[in-house]
């Protein structure tokens, strides 16, 4: 008998592979997890998704690209320069940087700190930048460049804001006993997966449900979603997050663990606070005085209201205000189109400009720029009296601006403000400097639409 004829006693290496994957995937037997498996299903799911990511950037890159290349020509024709050469040269860089910032945020997506990774990756890849026309011995205005990183500050951060809305566009949920009426939470947007070998690769995030997902039936299915790049959130916190507002029935304050980044912030809002008033001085002190002075000539008497508020730790202060209203008939709430309010008042009100003193609340300590906003006594004592939470709202500093004013307006009743306190307790369990932020840009598309003023 020949060489040939005889058996080999093993299988070649790809035959033994492919016949021990069909066994695995043979109905007759168990189905286990296999990393091999695995990574053959997510080497097929994975797709680029590098350019719908960047879709939603695109307004911002392209107009970061645009303005600084703008501004720094500006500076260089204002020098009567002619180092044409130099100018194409930077603002070529200045075109693509940009781009580059926006790759660089595209790997940080997972971070919910917006303004401060797009401001660090900013800065990164500026001064990177600048480091490398500097080693090039190009002339450069650095004056120029710095009106030009203040622009791309901006824009980028707004860009990254975008992109981590439209990552909810692209979402699915995991069947569970209660997946339908969750998906009606979502809008009805979301898709229901119930086969353990769908197509995961269109979506950017998986919502689970804890209890029914977090066991070895799910387990495969979990592991290709994390290697192929999609993020693994329990909807509870999904729907939390997306809707800026926690479930008030639910919350206990031993769900407040707050990380080292929360704690530094906490401890730099007040410094922040006080450099906010300090710089502001040349505009809101002037400004208040002419304020001041309208007061006092239409309405005469005082133009400063003082009424007892609810602060940090429960305790009471005065919060300070310009009285719109005319003297004696100040107190309870305000209505809408309410005559009590001074001729010319209601545009000082629009602009939240009657709050100005409460920067004095703020220099005092008793206040701070964003924070729950203080309620009078009364209603601090109705609204407790309802929902006992309602005291949580006084851990931390109330502001002149807040999250639920933002989120929810004005609130006229007992259970409105208990509505405003679920965003308020939010507020509170994700306190961060990216989260003033977002408040503080909120305010001011607040002022200039005049929502919720009355």
């Amino acid at each position: 008998m020949n060489d040939a004829s005889k058996p080999t006693g093993k299988k070649s290496a790809p035959v033994e592979d492919k016949a021990r994957r069909a066994a695995k995937r043979s109905p007759s037997l168990e189905a286990t997890p296999d990393l091999e498996d695995v990574l053959d299903c997510g080497a097929s799911l994975r797709k680029r998704r590098l350019l719908r990511n960047l879709r939603p950037m695109l307004p911002e890159i392209l107009a970061a690209g645009v303005l600084q290349c703008l501004v720094y020509t500006a500076f260089i024709l204002n020098a009567s320069r002619s180092d044409w050469g130099n100018l194409a040269i930077v603002c070529a860089i200045l075109l693509a940087l940009p781009f580059v910032i926006a790759l660089a945020l595209l790997g940080f997506r997972r971070q919910r700190n917006t303004f401060t990774i797009a401001i660090f990756i900013t800065f990164v890849v500026f001064t990177t930048a600048v480091a490398f026309l500097s080693g090039l011995r190009i002339r450069i205005s650095y004056s120029a460049l710095l009106v030009a990183y203040l622009v791309a500050n901006v824009l980028m951060s707004i860009a990254n804001l975008r992109l981590h809305r439209s990552l909810e566009d692209h979402i699915a949920l995991l069947d569970f006993p209660g997946a339908r009426q969750v998906a009606s939470r979502l809008s009805g947007k979301v898709a229901v997966i119930t086969d353990k070998n769908a197509d995961i690769g269109a979506y950017d995030r998986i919502l689970i449900d804890s209890k029914t997902h977090h066991n070895p039936e799910w387990s495969g299915f979990l592991t290709k979603a994390y290697m192929v790049g999609v993020d693994v959130t329990p909807w509870f916190n999904f729907l939390e997050l997306r809707d800026g507002r926690v479930d008030v029935d639910a919350f206990d304050v031993s769900h407040l663990a707050y990380s080292p980044s929360q704690i530094y912030y906490s401890k730099a809002k007040r410094a922040l606070d006080l450099f906010a008033v300090v710089i502001t001085v040349p505009l809101t002190v002037p400004l208040g005085f002419v304020i001041w002075l309208y007061i006092r000539m239409l309405d005469g008497g005082t133009a400063i209201f003082v009424q007892q508020r609810r602060g940090y730790g429960g305790r009471s202060f005065n919060m300070l205000k310009f009285r719109t209203m005319h003297h004696g008939r100040q107190g309870g709430s305000t209505q809408v189109n309410d005559d009590r309010i001074i001729r010319g008042c209601r545009f000082l009100r629009r602009l939240r400009l009657d709050e100005l003193p409460q920067l004095l609340n703020i220099w005092r300590g008793e206040m701070s720029l964003v924070g729950p906003r203080p309620v009078a006594e009364y209603v601090a004592q109705a609204s407790e009296a309802e929902e006992p939470k309602f005291i949580h709202r006084t851990m931390v500093l109330p502001g002149i601006t807040g999250w639920a004013q933002v989120n929810s307006g004005y609130a006229s009743t007992t259970r409105e403000e208990i509505t405003k306190l679920s965003y308020d307790l939010y507020y509170i369990k994700h306190l961060s400097f990216d989260l003033d932020m977002l408040i503080i840009l909120s305010t001011i598309r607040t002022v200039l639409f005049g929502r919720g003023a009355r």
